[in-house]
């Protein structure tokens, strides 16, 4: 009998710790970044160190023979050839659309 109570009361302890996990495991999607684009497979480069800056493009990932994953289709859309950086944007999410119909 005394092992019965003994059994209850831990699963009574552990019950809170559950809850707890399941409540965590509801937290709301993390906020993006400030400066990030909205479209998934664009992203903004801004090295200084290089002097590059524009957007890089990647879409259709595929498994090499090594096992790794790597973009099939992959741009990069620099401010300077594009005239600034809302141009540049905006070929970048040309030339993705079209790859994707690939």
């Amino acid at each position: 009998m005394a092992a019965k109570k003994a059994v209850k009361k831990a699963a009574a302890k552990k019950a809170p710790a559950k809850a707890a996990k399941k409540a965590a495991a509801k937290k709301p999607a993390a906020k993006r970044k400030s400066g990030a684009t909205a479209v998934p497979g664009i992203s903004r480069i801004d090295q200084e160190s290089t002097r590059t800056h524009g957007y890089f493009v990647r879409v259709g990932y595929h498994r090499t023979k090594e096992g790794a994953w790597r973009p099939k289709h992959r741009a990069f859309f620099g401010d300077a050839g594009h005239g600034g950086k809302e141009k540049a944007f905006k070929a970048a999410v040309k030339w993705l659309k079209e790859a994707q119909k690939k």
